[in-house]
């Protein structure tokens, strides 16, 4: 009926449009071309594009856009709500005014934490707010079985049930498969179970994501065959392997975040290679609240790629066409009669500045305000209380060895970046527990698993925070997410890890034997509900600054940088609550050698 309702506008001369855009530079990202038109809107769609004036009444609402750009709204392909601690009500608040109307959301990280019940009520959520969002479920969890503890073990025993629930478009990131030579060996089963998933996945017509991190040959071959269809991977982090990935048929997702950074390299096989761009498609993947809120979204993403020497329409191509294509959305991702009326108008190309949002035919954003109340969403108890371990001693920590020196082996955190470095370093030996080097910024990491299923505690050393005193923990450790934590100390860490277990979820800072900042997540102990982004992005600026400035510390994003490195299917160690993960071969580590 919506559609006749249309058919009737345009073909009888006593009704007309709500809204006309009138005289912008409309980018047809079909044609790659900038020309003048107008843009009609009836209710939540596109009457027509070109001259309008036929489609003009007594009651419709006409914008002048002359000077501005007309573009579709942006489209986040591949994020995770989760690691901006916001309830998708509290992301969009943010996301919306910056140009981007329609999310992807992977919920890999509640899914670990909670199971399928987090997953639907992230779904149920996604109903609730006037952009499009649509979720992408994982078909394994744990990503590395015997490597690591979730709190519930998905397989394909649970895809008829997630792939017919609301909003649920199909199966996010393949990270099961990521190491493809030695989960093929010692994991055969987990091949047989993903390819169950994605079969299923496939013949309900459903997209099913890649994650292929330095993957090339044969290995790429057979995790793309794993995919039972189109491919993606928003891991692909040099130009060389973004060149292999798009001659063998993946969409690759060049990923710009919070502090994963690949899309300046990404591009140059557009830039310098000369590749065709209908594959190359900009994804955030992570973003903090913080960034969200002072930097904007996807229009900063696609600022960044036109630096970069990408075009201006190109790189829009890269949040809207290309995306829509990839997930079948088939309503987004480009302006025409009968889509979704979800337009950005943009007053400067270069920069990206972002005037107007239109969601759904209305009016939602102004100059970065949003015109649109978006009430407050709070989660059901079932998807709380996550957090069932018994607090830890200080003796529980340390890494025992014997004699007055050992060699440890040390995780290096690499900046920008979820891969990590490896080294081996000298540590001191003190009543048989190994000695963090604080002069050598050689540091004291644990991760204790947080469900109550085994107690489990891995424990390793680190190098590349640089803090000086004290020590933070969280709940948040991709993907599993069991309570990480780093320190100089290990009655430090205790106190964070402890208070992590107190709120049931968060963040928490020590220093000098008490905890002097925190914030509570009690949605899996990875979101709140109890705060606004606004209070997220404050709270999450001066957990930072403390951990930075009073700390010691030298990267941008501890928190973030520390919870990939528990990350156990990106090369190449790893801390997990089973030890120090080998992630190239499959195995774990002792930390003294």
């Amino acid at each position: 009926m919506e559609y006749r309702n249309l058919i009737d506008v345009l073909m009888s001369d006593h009704d007309f449009a709500d809204v006309v855009l009138s005289g912008g530079n409309f980018i047809n990202v079909l044609t790659r071309e900038v020309y003048v038109a107008d843009v009609s809107i009836k209710g939540d769609y596109i009457l027509n594009v070109g001259d309008a004036s036929s489609l003009i009444g007594p009651d419709t609402l006409v914008v002048d856009v002359s000077g501005r750009f007309i573009a579709p709204g942006f489209m986040d392909s591949h994020m995770h709500f989760e690691s901006s601690m916001l309830t998708i009500t509290e992301f969009s608040r943010f996301s919306i005014p910056s140009g981007t109307t329609t999310l992807v959301a992977d919920p890999h990280e509640i899914g670990n934490a909670l199971g399928p019940i987090g997953m639907k009520a992230m779904a149920d959520e996604a109903a609730h707010v006037p952009n499009n969002v649509k979720l992408v479920v994982p078909a394994l969890t744990p990503d590395s079985p015997g490597l690591e503890t979730a709190a519930y073990d998905i397989t394909s025993k649970d895809m008829p049930d997630l792939l017919n629930y609301q909003n649920i478009i199909g199966i996010g990131e393949l990270q099961g498969f990521s190491n493809v030579k030695h989960v093929y060996r010692n994991t055969p089963e987990v091949v047989t179970d993903l390819l169950a998933s994605t079969a299923y996945a496939r013949s309900l017509g459903k997209v099913v994501d890649g994650n292929a991190p330095e993957l090339f040959g044969n290995e790429l071959a057979a995790h793309i065959i794993s995919t039972a269809g189109e491919c993606s991977c928003h891991e692909t982090t040099t130009k060389e392997e973004c060149v292999e990935k798009l001659r063998q048929g993946v969409y690759v997702f060049m990923r710009e975040g919070s502090t994963q950074r690949n899309m300046a390299e990404c591009i140059r096989a557009v830039t310098e290679e000369g590749l065709d761009s209908r594959r190359c498609i900009l994804a955030t993947d992570d973003m903090v609240a913080e960034d969200l809120e002072k930097l904007g979204h996807m229009n900063e993403i696609v600022k960044r790629t036109i630096q970069e020497g990408a075009d201006p329409i190109e790189a829009i191509q890269m949040v809207t066409i290309n995306p829509a294509t990839y997930f079948g959305l088939e309503d987004v991702g480009i302006l025409a009669p009968g889509k979704r009326a979800d337009i950005a108008i943009i007053d400067d190309l270069q920069e990206m500045s972002v005037e107007a949002v239109y969601v759904k035919g209305k009016l939602t954003a102004y100059e970065g305000k949003m015109l649109e109340e978006l009430p407050k969403y709070t989660y059901p108890d079932a998807v709380k209380h996550s957090v069932k371990v018994a607090p830890v001693k200080e003796e529980d920590l340390g890494i025992k060895t014997e004699g007055r020196e050992a060699t440890a082996r040390v995780i290096g955190l690499i900046p920008d970046q979820n891969l990590s470095d490896s080294f081996e370093e000298p540590v001191k030996v003190q009543q048989g527990i190994a000695q963090a080097d604080v002069q050598g910024d050689v540091l004291h990491m644990v991760c204790v698993e947080r469900y109550g299923r085994n107690g489990s505690i891995g424990r390793a050393f680190v190098k590349g925070f640089g803090i000086t005193q004290g020590a933070f923990a969280e709940s948040i450790a991709h993907d599993t997410h069991n309570i990480i934590a780093v320190g100089t100390n290990l009655k430090d860490i205790a106190h964070a890890i402890n208070r992590v277990i107190e709120m049931e979820g968060g963040i928490a800072v020590a220093n000098r034997g008490r905890v002097i900042q925190e914030m509570r997540l009690p949605v899996g102990g990875l979101i709140t509900d109890e705060l606004t982004g606004h209070e997220v992005s404050a709270g999450y600026g001066e957990l930072e600054r403390i951990v930075n400035e009073e700390l010691g510390g030298k990267v941008h994003a501890p928190f973030m940088h520390l919870s990939f490195l528990a990350l156990s299917t990106s090369p190449k160690w790893k801390l997990t609550d089973q030890g120090i993960i080998d992630v190239n071969n499959f195995k774990i580590l002792d930390p003294i050698v």
